[in-house]
């Protein structure tokens, strides 16, 4: 090959990663959820197709990162984001937790995602069957007792219990579904960063319950 010809593979290889890089910092909450939910219609269907996942897109991501949303889900070995969206490398930024609760370290991961890296998007990701939100049942409901911290854990999934039992009987759907909305609340709500990203629209806060046996994640709440 000559000296011209791998300049200009050089040079288009750069401007490839320029756009990418410019895409994913200007891209706002409603075209990033986008970009997620055809991704995971991709996934339902055993279309994946993201590039972004091989030695060239690790060299890309290497020295910084433009992640498109953040993410906080169950730490569920079923519930894995990258992959039930399609996405690729440097493409989520993942706070994970039993429960998919908000936690001050979640806190800070998000904060720092939204002050230093831009991003327009997060996502509280539910799921169906989950262990933690049924561990919560039994505390609020029977008074159950789980060693170790898991208690500690059980104190943020209690109040969405408490929500569900409220407006009825209290099943697993709906303590699932109150959850993501608890948590999608305390996010929205949550110390002067995201909070003020999302007052000034800079920030969009949605919550999902991903359905198992399909793939399908399921929309809830956008603001």
């Amino acid at each position: 090959m000559c000296h011209a010809s791998i300049l200009v593979l050089a040079a288009l290889s750069v401007s490839a990663q320029t756009r990418r890089e410019t895409t994913l910092t200007n891209i706002d909450g409603a075209a990033a959820l986008k970009q997620l939910m055809d991704g995971n219609e991709r996934f339902t269907k055993g279309e994946e197709k993201n590039p972004d996942r091989d030695k060239a897109a690790r060299a890309k991501t290497a020295t910084s990162q433009r992640p498109m949303a953040i993410v906080l889900s169950c730490s569920d070995s079923r519930v894995a984001p990258e992959i039930l969206f399609d996405a690729g490398v440097g493409d989520l930024f993942v706070v994970r937790v039993a429960g998919n609760t908000l936690t001050l370290e979640g806190q800070a991961s998000m904060e720092y995602a939204v002050a230093v890296l831009g991003c327009p998007l997060v996502i509280v990701l539910g799921h169906e069957s989950c262990g933690a939100v049924d561990a919560g049942i039994q505390a609020y409901k029977d008074n159950a007792t789980f060693p170790g911290r898991i208690d500690s854990l059980l104190d943020s999934i209690e109040p969405a219990v408490a929500i569900a039992s409220a407006k009825g009987p209290v099943t697993m759907e709906h303590a699932i579904d109150e959850n993501v909305a608890y948590a999608t609340q305390s996010v929205k709500m949550a110390g002067t960063i995201l909070s003020k990203a999302v007052a000034e629209g800079k920030l969009t806060v949605v919550g999902g319950v991903y359905h198992l046996d399909s793939g399908k994640v399921e929309i809830l709440d956008a603001n």
